[in-house]
């Protein structure tokens, strides 16, 4: 039975594995993903015992708008709810606000559209200093 959880102390060699099933890039910076976690304005997590298997962590301007940052579910986990979990512990922080706004990706947004979230006429775009490249 998995458990969740709204802590922010998540453990890097958690994160580090987590990030790593579904071959996300942050997976090469344990630390400082260690470190951001406790930046965020909410963090969700789901665990199977003491394994890190979902994560949702959010920002918000504390009154209009969320922006959820990161939504993952280890691979051996898809399709058991828990992306969809942690979707409504975090709308449930945020009942009230104006927007809950995310990034989907290619086939992403086909999880996002049945849960109540629409597509933005807006391009995503992205500044890499070039230290961060």
């Amino acid at each position: 039975m998995l458990r969740y959880s709204d802590t922010k102390e998540i453990p890097a060699a958690q994160l580090k594995e987590l990030f790593s099933s579904v071959r996300w890039e942050s997976a090469k910076y344990p630390e400082r993903l260690e470190r951001a976690m406790k930046g965020f304005s909410a963090v969700f997590s789901a665990w199977d015992g003491e394994r890190l298997v979902g994560l949702l962590a959010a920002m918000d301007d504390g009154e209009m708008t969320a922006y959820i940052h990161y939504l993952l579910v280890s691979p051996d986990f898809q399709g058991q709810g828990v992306g969809k979990k942690l979707i409504a512990e975090a709308l449930g922080r945020y009942r009230g606000y104006v927007r809950v706004v995310l990034h989907a990706e290619g086939k992403a947004a086909s999880f996002y559209r049945p849960l109540g979230f629409e597509e933005m006429d807006a391009v995503s775009m992205c500044y890499v200093p070039a230290e961060g490249k």
